[in-house]
């Protein structure tokens, strides 16, 4: 499995008409209308106005600067007084930003770049620039290959995103897995590590992290046959259940692995300090809460705890 390298695919395309002026009688089309598409920016302004002199540079600025994402109409109140009434607009200049065909957002001055630029960032949080590619969309696209089986596919997608953005973190924990389920617990390892420090406490990394530990403990406990014939032999031999659970767990048989540490918790719920409990709720931060072994694990775990 390789990384695609950065660059591939075409191109972003300039996007036009990201800047233009309304009217009172267009603008449900300009305003109302295209933002169903993406969200629109209304600035209402006066050619009497300073600080509408001011803020038209830097938001125009910030607008270009995201690429499609967001669209600036600006209206002159003195020409067209009726929107600005309707709306309550007061004092110039003032921003109003319109999603989906209603009022989402705004501000009123001339504030400086950084604020408008938070304000267009916050505005468009997770969407794609016209002709870029849809992180999100890609991501659960991978999630989806990987839950069907399809690991190699799924690291290829996973990849891609990282060819775009080489520090995305549930491509990074995505692409980890990957490598976890055919076996390749060292390339999972090289790819965790690149996650930074800061983002280790991220859900997705948590789990690839737990997978890994739980590999890499399959890889010493020996075959499943000659553990599940130590278990016949010896019913108390609960390291021996202990090393079959965690094997069972390796080969993807969740059930059964959650069967052989639970049985452990019945039979000595103190054995080797919580132990068995403990890698239980580690299967579980490995699994995913909403996995269906999780979360009937977590029942039955639960029953036996507090009965």
């Amino acid at each position: 499995m390789t990384i695609i390298e950065q660059g591939s695919g075409p191109a972003p395309q300039p996007v036009p008409d990201l800047i233009k002026e309304t009217t009172t009688q267009t603008f449900v089309k300009d305003v109302i209308e295209e933002s169903k598409r993406q969200p629109v920016l209304i600035d209402f302004w006066a050619p009497w106005c300073g600080p509408c002199r001011q803020l038209t540079p830097i938001i125009e600025k910030a607008v270009r600067a995201a690429k499609g994402k967001v669209k600036l109409v600006k209206m002159n109140i003195d020409d067209h007084p009726q929107i600005p009434g309707q709306m309550g607009i007061q004092s110039i200049p003032a921003v109003i930003a319109f999603v989906n065909g209603q009022p989402a957002d705004g501000f009123m001055g001339a504030v400086p770049e950084s604020q408008v630029t938070a304000f267009i960032d916050k505005l468009t949080k997770g969407m794609a620039a016209p002709g870029e590619p849809n992180i999100t969309e890609i991501l659960a696209e991978a999630e989806a290959v990987l839950a069907e089986g399809d690991a190699a596919a799924a690291a290829q997608i996973y990849a891609e995103v990282l060819s775009i953005d080489s520090t995305n973190i549930p491509a990074l924990a995505g692409l980890a897995k990957c490598y976890v389920t055919t076996g390749a617990v060292e390339q999972a390892k090289q790819t965790i590590a690149m996650v930074p420090e800061a983002k280790r406490n991220d859900a997705a990394v948590k789990a690839v992290q737990a997978a890994i530990d739980l590999a890499e403990q399959a890889q010493s406990v020996g075959p499943i046959t000659e553990l599940e014939q130590k278990v016949a032999a010896n019913p108390l031999d609960h390291q021996g259940r202990f090393d079959l659970a965690t094997a069972l767990n390796a080969q993807g048989n969740r059930a059964e692995a959650t069967n052989q540490l639970l049985e452990i918790v019945k039979r000595d719920r103190k054995w080797n300090d919580d132990g068995a409990r403990k890698q239980l709720v580690q299967f579980f931060e490995a699994w995913g809460g909403a996995d269906e072994a999780t979360v009937d694990g977590r029942r039955r775990l639960s029953t036996i705890l507090f009965s």
